[in-house]
């Protein structure tokens, strides 16, 4: 496993409750760092390239709407085995499913509005950092 970065999303929904600062918190307090950070309004096009595996889906459109109906946080995080990690901190896909205290049982509207985000691998981290953030945004490794 070993010190790797991953990336993450706190989604429109969860920005709407005000709970950045303890999201954020929730990963700080399970040893990643954030390295980057940024508040933003994905494009619809950015978008659609980020869940471009899920195209053919019939959840696509909802999910890209809902994507970029507002702000969310862009994150870059980092740690020793950040990816397993981020995702324990998150919890299932389904709050339904989810466990006490992960974000999604805590901060989800529901299965689609699942309030964060994070990469499922290695190869997806690289990916969807590249596509959110230059080399040099990466501050805080």
């Amino acid at each position: 496993m070993g010190y790797e970065k991953t990336f993450s999303i706190i989604k429109p929904n969860a920005i709407n409750k005000n709970v950045i600062g303890k999201i954020m918190a929730q990963f700080e307090e399970n040893n990643l760092k954030i390295a980057a950070a940024k508040l933003s309004k994905i494009e619809r096009s950015k978008c659609e390239e980020f869940y471009a595996e899920h195209k053919e889906r019939p959840f696509f459109g909802e999910l890209v709407d809902f994507m970029t109906s507002g702000p969310v946080m862009l994150m870059v995080l980092a740690g020793e085995g950040a990816i397993a990690k981020n995702r324990e901190i998150m919890g299932a896909t389904n709050p339904a499913e989810a466990a006490e205290g992960t974000l999604r049982k805590l901060y989800a509207d529901s299965m689609g509005e699942n309030a964060v985000h994070g990469s499922d691998s290695p190869t997806s981290a690289e990916r969807e950092i590249s596509l959110f953030f230059e080399p040099n945004e990466i501050v805080n490794e």
